[in-house]
């Protein structure tokens, strides 16, 4: 079991995961971060690897990929970032990105040195599952790293149902098939796709993202998931002057 597990089975709901990119919006202060949000009861963190060619974020973290690459961020600062991540830090970390550069690092030197700075799963939006299942899934089991599923309202019973097979702590439940960013329109469609996920009794739970901003938005994912993410939200506060002091009030607003 690593922390994700261990974190699924002792808290069953209101769960709290926050996104921030790497680098953004300076180039040490990944742990720095971290810990402000751990410290303001955070749950668990997604720490993004930036990519020039984002294509499933919408501008606000779009612009913080650029600015971060622009900083000199990538997978081997990022690496040396984290060698003292738990001396630091204690609740689960996902780092999350796109399968490019990943592929370019070489994933089982990724896996290998996600595991060694003590990363407990990875979110990659692009990589394919057959990929995934074919070519990868050895180097994340040898590494008891998590390997997080994206599922979104398009997504057919069937794949869902691999998808769940596949996973070994949670799936990652897109509020719509749009970037990062919008809002989460609570609407009739997407309660019908939240009924439907829920009455499918998977034995992963799922945590609902794009489009968490506020108390609102997170209540209603936690009416129908384990927990929700909030990444676009965030990352802009992290464009703002003094913006560790303001993390504990954040947090707050979302989960009061």
């Amino acid at each position: 079991m690593n922390r994700l597990n261990q974190l699924f089975n002792t808290k069953k709901d209101n769960l709290l995961s926050i996104y921030f990119t790497a680098g953004y919006p300076e180039l040490n202060n990944t742990l720095n971060i971290a810990e402000a949000l751990e410290k303001a009861g955070v749950d668990f963190l997604e720490v993004g690897f930036p990519y020039s060619d984002p294509v499933a974020d919408g501008p606000t973290i779009q612009h913080s990929s650029e600015v971060a690459l622009e900083n000199g961020m990538n997978l081997n600062v990022l690496f040396e970032q984290l060698k003292d991540l738990r001396k630091r830090i204690t609740i689960p970390i996902l780092l999350m990105g796109y399968v490019n550069p990943m592929v370019q690092y070489g994933v089982e030197r990724f896996c290998k040195k996600a595991a060694e700075v003590g990363v407990d799963g990875v979110i990659v939006p692009d990589l394919p599952m057959y990929e995934y299942e074919t070519l990868y899934a050895k180097y994340f089991i040898y590494n008891n790293l998590s390997n997080i599923f994206l599922v979104t309202p398009q997504t057919s019973e069937d794949r869902i149902r691999k998808i769940d097979e596949l996973s070994n702590s949670f799936i990652y439940l897109l509020s719509s098939s749009s970037i990062t960013g919008g809002n989460l329109q609570v609407s009739l469609n997407i309660e019908d796709y939240y009924k439907r996920i829920k009455a499918m009794q998977l034995k992963n739970p799922a945590i609902i993202g794009f489009g968490i901003s506020d108390n609102q938005s997170f209540n209603k994912a936690c009416e129908y998931a384990q927990g929700a993410i909030v990444g676009s939200a965030f990352v802009k506060l992290l464009g703002t002057k003094n913006y560790l002091e303001k993390i504990p009030a954040f947090v707050k607003s979302i989960r009061p």
